[in-house]
């Protein structure tokens, strides 16, 4: 497979489907944000963290790609046949985080992101996803998106804070609160 095609040299790309867009376009935003958070998640997984932990961000990180397959899509284009999103993608991440929180101090606070690489790595992915989302909800208002999408795009967002707060303890960091200041 050749890398470069030059036909993106003007600015504009495909999608799948064969339309063309400046690749501006909100549909390219939103799919290249999905991309950005998912090389944050290879960068989670190449942490010191449990084998169990990094074959689930492996799972997550096959999910983003199909997320971003639907994202390219030309909308309309229904001949163009890619994975399923569904609703068991959504119930594992519930799954994981409901796992995670049985075995963490209840929160009375926020969090400052912080305290370890690790740690602070995962509030980036969150922070990323919580942009994805809103691109693709931002999406939606103009264009065909699969309310799907910002369910799981949601859900994720909410299962890298806990991840991150998991990351916390196991690694003996400090979490701080943030307490406003009167």
């Amino acid at each position: 497979m050749k890398i470069y095609t030059k036909t993106g040299d003007k600015g504009e790309t495909s999608l799948l489907g064969g339309a063309r867009v400046p690749k501006f376009h909100l549909r390219i935003e939103a799919y290249g944000t999905v991309d950005e958070l998912n090389s944050h998640l290879g960068l989670i997984r190449d942490q010191e963290i449990g084998k169990e932990t990094k074959d689930f961000l492996i799972q997550i990180q096959d999910n983003l790609f199909v997320i971003g397959s639907h994202l390219a899509k030309e909308p309309g284009k229904d001949k163009v046949k890619l994975p399923a999103i569904s609703e068991k993608m959504i119930t594992e991440l519930e799954d994981k985080i409901d796992e995670m929180n049985d075995l963490l101090p209840a929160m009375k606070f926020f969090v400052l992101p912080g305290g370890h690489p690790t740690v602070s790595y995962s509030h980036i992915a969150r922070c990323v996803c919580r942009r994805a989302e809103r691109i693709s909800v931002h999406l939606s208002l103009e264009s065909e998106v699969d309310p799907i999408i910002t369910k799981y795009l949601n859900r994720l967002s909410d299962y890298l804070f806990v991840l991150s707060r998991k990351f916390t303890k196991d690694l003996n960091a400090e979490e701080i609160p943030w307490i406003a200041k009167k």
